[in-house]
């Protein structure tokens, strides 16, 4: 009988991988396997259900539409953060004032950002206050504001040194249309997107039924699941929209 140091390990193969049960383990990943890595790291939601849908689709479920779920969900939060920007008296937005640049010394060229030395926050109604974080920066960021193309006032705050207020005037028609004009676009790109999503999602159940890893019934449901969450998403973009227009058309 062998002694324990002389027991020889029992080992495994499998493809590229070497496994020591009974020893010390090792492990050994090819090239190929770590260039498929790197390549999941897409930025888009389309590249990201695209390469999941590449790798180990034989072990896949074809009701699984978790990816799609996540594509639309991701695009629909992106569009009602952008259009939720739009709605503070038409087109301005509190970002339009954070990244004025303000110059602290007079003759100077160095400039820092308006956002980085005080805090821009909408009041409601029309109204922003800007709340600096030391009281000689108050005369830089009002020159910066009277001096951008926003053609806004701010005015001292009777009761705080280190706060401006802003009174936010309406927007012209002209300004309503062209903010109106940008929520299209961004529902438009936001439509474009879920339906880039849906196509992802489409091609792998096609795929799935091609190689026969699933069968033409759960393939078919599937593919009925995947167009009603394709037409519940695409809904609730242009409901977004809707809700955005009538807001600036009040204003």
């Amino acid at each position: 009988m062998l002694s324990t140091s002389q027991k020889r390990p029992l080992l495994f193969a499998h493809e590229n991988e070497t496994i020591s049960v009974a020893g010390p383990r090792t492990f050994s990943v090819s090239t190929t396997l770590l260039k498929k890595k790197e390549k999941s790291r897409g930025s888009s939601i389309a590249d990201s259900q695209q390469t999941t849908a590449k790798a180990g689709v034989a072990t896949e479920d074809p009701y699984d539409l978790s990816s799609l779920q996540a594509g639309i969900s991701t695009v629909v939060s992106r569009l009602r953060d952008d259009l939720s920007k739009l709605r503070i008296g038409g087109r301005f937005n509190t970002e339009s004032l954070e990244n004025l640049r303000v110059c602290l010394s007079k003759g100077s060229k160095d400039t820092l950002r308006l956002g980085d030395l005080a805090q821009v926050v909408p009041k409601g109604g029309r109204t922003v206050t800007i709340l600096a974080s030391e009281e000689e920066h108050i005369k830089p960021v009002t020159s910066a504001i009277v001096s951008s193309n926003l053609s806004l006032t701010p005015q001292p705050d009777a009761h705080n040194a280190l706060q401006l207020n802003i009174l936010i005037p309406p927007p012209t028609k002209e300004l309503r249309d062209q903010t109106v004009a940008i929520a299209k676009a961004a529902m438009d790109k936001a439509a474009g997107a879920i339906r880039e999503s849906r196509s992802v999602a489409h091609k792998r159940l096609q795929d799935m039924q091609k190689k026969k890893i699933a069968r033409p019934d759960d393939v078919r449901k599937a593919q009925d699941q995947m167009e009603k969450l394709t037409e519940r998403g695409q809904k609730e973009v242009k409901e977004l929209f809707d809700t955005t227009r009538k807001a600036l058309e009040r204003v």
